[in-house]
């Protein structure tokens, strides 16, 4: 039975959007105040979700559980399997001693830990979000920062803080992609608008990530590597952005900047070199770890494996092609095109997809499963020790699953229930200064929903009628709904927990958020600025 999403259910704006955002203080409060285990707080803000979209928002139960379950499979296939393999890999890897070479070869570029962590964090990180995204690269990131001898923490809240910049053009440009197919607007507009607001941030996150790491005093004695990492990353992804489109932009950006950082190590290197306890005076900057070349290219396999396979995966051929072999579209029941979005979030009455696609060949996940079937036989591995080490990371990580579907599920009722548009509109409220606060709607989105490219398919069309209402480009609001977006990817509960599960953090996830959401909040708001001036000034 068909079902229309009602966004004032309490006849008065202000309190319905009150009752809306319940989940999301349930979530992040008892995550972050009350300090519960993530899949507690996933639970409970499950729970309240459920109950005040039946309750509050007059959602058929039917259709809520229906979307809980949609929501819940969408965590672990293709999220979760992510997670899982990405841990997998770590584990065969750490089980042969590789990560010991692997962090020696690393003190051959540089013994200084903020220039490793901007090396991998940030660009390593950074072509992993443009090839793959969905958090493959916090993933991958935090596993290698813990294999260096980070501390959990720090290892968690910095990768999720160096995950921004590249966001929007994330998965070979996903998120743009997904943000002209709601929004209608030309590809190739969004792409440039993105591209003359992110790369300012490129420039900008690096130094960010470092004196979160290391204090503003730290920072400032390697500014020439930072600046160096940032301006290759932000001056090519204006370019590609601008001048070609949303492909590549992500991806190439993160090889020229690894390539520059790389190249001016080899000449230039802070007085003082920091260790990860602080400042030690007297250390070369780069050491000899005496290890063989062939030692080190099979310490480093495994996770360049893993960087052409996660690529490949990505490309819309390749996807085609597996999809070929086998893929499975399974329409939810009670829900695919039976709940519609109404105006003024939509121009008129749409009906609300709600397809399962389970493509197990063209997840990324399973890409990374193949990269670690490969990495298990060039370290040869017995496909009986494979096995324990596959079923010890499951046992591992069980946890975690369970935590990513809940919090996927909630997502999922908060989209299909209205609630998100209920904010949204609050949002849309504020008039004049409406360019800083879409901006933060993006931001919102994202924390939401865990993804640039849901954000926008959530808020795209609402940015773009309320930028015609206001007499504002819509363009620039669509693209600002993206950009905001990314500075929400380091708050969302399904990143938190992909960390916390790399960096064997579990339980701790109040203790990320609260080191990571001043850097996004703030973020968010000077994006909000830059888009205010863009609108106003520029």
């Amino acid at each position: 039975m068909p079902w229309s999403q009602v966004y004032d259910p309490l006849g008065n704006w202000l309190l319905s959007t009150v009752l809306a955002a319940l989940p999301i203080f349930v979530l992040l409060g008892t995550l972050a105040f009350l300090r519960l285990k993530a899949h507690a707080a996933a639970g409970l803000g499950l729970a309240s979700a459920l109950a005040i979209a039946i309750a509050g928002f007059g959602m058929p139960a039917g259709k809520g559980l229906a979307v809980a379950v949609y929501g819940g499979a969408y965590g672990l296939f293709p999220i979760g399997w992510i997670i899982l393999n990405v841990i997998f890999l770590y584990d065969l890897a750490s089980a042969r001693g590789l990560f010991a070479v692997l962090q020696d070869s690393l003190t051959g570029i540089t013994q200084d830990r903020r220039l490793q962590l901007l090396l991998i964090a940030f660009c390593f990180g950074a072509f992993f979000e443009g090839a793959a995204g969905f958090g493959t690269p916090v993933a991958v990131t935090a596993a290698i920062l813990i294999g260096l001898g980070f501390a959990p923490l720090q290892a968690s809240g910095l990768s999720l803080i160096a995950n921004t910049a590249p966001v929007a053009f994330g998965a070979l440009g996903t998120p743009i992609i997904a943000l002209a197919g709601v929004t209608g607007l030309d590809v190739r507009a969004l792409s440039a608008m993105v591209g003359r607001q992110l790369p300012i941030f490129s420039v900008l996150i690096p130094f960010w990530l470092v004196a979160a790491f290391a204090g503003f005093g730290a920072m400032f004695e390697i500014w020439p590597a930072l600046l160096v990492a940032g301006v290759s990353f932000g001056v090519c992804q204006f370019l590609i952005s601008n001048f070609h489109g949303p492909w590549l932009a992500g991806v190439l950006s993160a090889v020229v900047s690894m390539a520059a950082l790389v190249a001016f190590l080899r000449v230039w290197h802070p007085r003082r070199i920091w260790g990860l306890e602080g400042r030690e005076d007297g250390r070369e900057a780069r050491a000899r770890h005496g290890h063989a070349r062939s030692e080190v290219l099979k310490a480093w396999l495994p996770w360049l494996l893993l960087s052409v396979v996660v690529f490949l995966w990505g490309i819309p051929q390749v996807k085609a092609f597996l999809d070929g072999i086998w893929a499975a579209k399974i329409p939810v029941p009670g829900v695919d095109r039976l709940i519609f979005r109404v105006p003024p979030v939509v121009p008129q009455l749409a009906a609300e997809r709600a397809v399962f696609s389970f493509n197990v060949l063209t997840f990324t996940g399973t890409g990374i499963f193949v990269a670690a079937l490969l990495s298990a036989a060039l370290m040869r591995y017995r496909p009986r020790e494979v096995a324990a080490v596959w079923w010890k990371t499951v046992k591992r990580v069980r946890f975690s699953l369970l935590t990513v579907a809940a919090m996927l599920a909630l997502g999922f009722i908060t989209r299909y229930a209205g609630l998100d548009a209920t904010l949204g509109l609050a949002f849309a409220r504020t008039g004049v200064l409406y360019p800083f606060f879409g901006t933060l709607l993006g931001w919102l989105g994202v924390a939401l929903t865990g993804s640039d490219t849901s954000s926008n398919v959530l808020f795209g069309s609402l940015q773009k009628i309320t930028a015609q209402q206001l007499g504002l480009d819509p363009v620039l609001m669509a693209a600002a709904n993206s950009s905001g977006g990314v500075m929400g990817k380091m708050i969302d509960a399904q990143s938190i927990v992909v960390a916390s599960t790399a960096t064997k953090f579990y339980g701790r996830e109040g203790e990320i958020l609260r080191f990571v959401f001043f850097h996004s909040l703030a973020l968010a708001a000077l994006m909000g600025f830059l888009v205010l001036l863009q609108a106003y000034v520029f």
